[in-house]
């Protein structure tokens, strides 16, 4: 039996010692591979609160053990952010003060996403507490790069450190709602040749700008178009009809597809003469029933793409920067979809976790950005769902803030989750 009140009256407790812990990690820059001295911070208040082990892998992710338990269980926050930009944006606060009144917390990483750490490492204290640890092993992970490629870190960690819990909470944020998927993502870039001239004749050569115009037309079509019969180059809202996707109905749950064109490069002699080459980086999020492979072939079947044949090359990105460790671990960019039935038991212990501590009913929903989830689930299948602090609209936001109460709420279902699934799944 889970003592839902003793588990909560436990994490208001700590209250106080979460927001320090919180403040002390914004006040460190922890941008994508530079995040050693904010993993070092995490290690010491690890070991402080008690935890049985902890590890920093060759990557830089750092692992912290509670329990021995049979089931294995992990929580992930990663703990890289993004960087301030304008700084003249910043008109509440220093993104690296770790500014603070009674209920609020301002600072990069508030949100996005150091407040899951805070919140896991607090609960696990309140484990150690209560003794709650007997049926599992808890790993609480906090990982690099999410930021750079989501994800990576847990390419890493199943395949080279061969852990593959039960399920993963991710504690990205959520509002205090439970997330159970989003959209994945890939980046292609697509470049067109052509050939130089002086620019007083250019219909002596051939330009690639012209030929990538033609092109990014046709995405912006098929990012805006219906689906009708009639229409040529279909829009990607078709995957929310059962017509053209088997999956149309996680589809429509997650959100139809997008695609847009984020940059834009050329080669050219001089700026008067003709552009002999051209790329664009292209942001493709996928639903349900799309695929890497379905998206590259889109690209390469639009009009404008046949038009000029050879001309065109149409690729996906590949992700090889070294960690702050100096490792590096190449993958492509791509980030699976993932969503997890409603009906599954991890969702239905979150639920029953929160009703326990809460005595209301939580909110199931979805992410609209993307999280280390496109590799547990989407690539590994590891059962994944996020619960954390802090807003989704806060993330690589100026100003960026969470609240002190969603720290204990968070703290108190991180330590109620893991028995209330042992419950559950031990009875079917």
């Amino acid at each position: 039996m889970v003592d839902f009140s003793e588990i909560l009256k436990k994490a208001q407790s700590y209250r106080a010692e979460m927001s320090q812990f919180l403040r002390d990690m914004i006040r460190i820059p922890s941008e994508s591979c530079q995040e050693r001295e904010v993993v070092l911070r995490i290690k010491e208040e690890m070991e402080k609160v008690g935890f049985d082990k902890v590890v920093i892998d060759p990557m830089g992710n750092i692992e912290g053990y509670i329990g021995h338990g049979p089931h294995v269980i992990a929580m992930d926050a990663h703990i890289d952010t993004v960087g301030v930009g304008d700084r003249r944006l910043w008109t509440e606060c220093d993104p690296y003060e770790g500014k603070e009144d009674e209920n609020t917390i301002w600072g990069r990483g508030g949100s996005d996403q150091e407040g899951g750490m805070a919140a896991m490492v607090y609960a696990g204290k309140v484990i150690k507490d209560l003794g709650l640890e007997g049926e599992y092993t808890l790993i609480v992970t906090g990982t690099v790069q999410e930021e750079d490629c989501d994800g990576l870190c847990w390419q890493y960690i199943v395949n080279e450190l061969k852990l593959r819990p039960e399920f993963v909470v991710s504690t990205e944020p959520t509002s205090l709602r439970i997330y159970r998927g989003h959209r994945g993502r890939m980046e292609i870039r697509v470049e067109t040749r052509g050939v130089s001239c002086h620019g007083s004749a250019p219909e002596r050569g051939s330009n690639a700008i012209h030929k990538m115009a033609d092109i990014i037309q046709d995405i912006r079509s098929l990012n805006e178009n219906d689906a009708a019969d009639g229409t040529e180059i279909k829009g990607l809202v078709k995957m929310l009809d059962a017509k053209y996707n088997p999956l149309w109905k996680d589809a429509q749950f997650l959100g139809r597809g997008t695609i847009t064109t984020s940059e834009i490069f050329f080669t050219s002699p001089s700026r008067c003469a003709v552009a002999d080459s051209c790329a664009i980086s292209l942001d493709r999020r996928m639903t349900a029933g799309e695929t890497w492979e379905s998206c590259l072939q889109e690209i390469r079947d639009l009009p404008a793409v046949k038009k000029w044949g050879d001309d065109v090359t149409v690729t996906m990105y590949k992700y090889e920067r070294p960690s702050y460790t100096n490792l590096v671990y190449p993958t492509e960019c791509y980030f699976p979809t993932w969503v997890l039935p409603e009906d599954h038991v991890v969702c239905e212990s979150l639920v029953e976790a929160y009703k326990g501590l809460f005595d209301k009913d939580p909110v199931v929903d979805k992410w609209t950005f993307s999280t280390n989830g496109v590799s547990i689930m989407g690539r590994y299948g590891i059962p994944c769902i996020g619960f954390g602090p802090g807003a989704e609209e806060q993330a690589h936001f100026p100003n960026e803030k969470t609240w002190k109460d969603h720290l204990v709420t968070c703290c108190a279902m991180y330590a109620a989750i893991p028995l209330t699934y042992c419950k559950n799944v031990d009875k079917k």
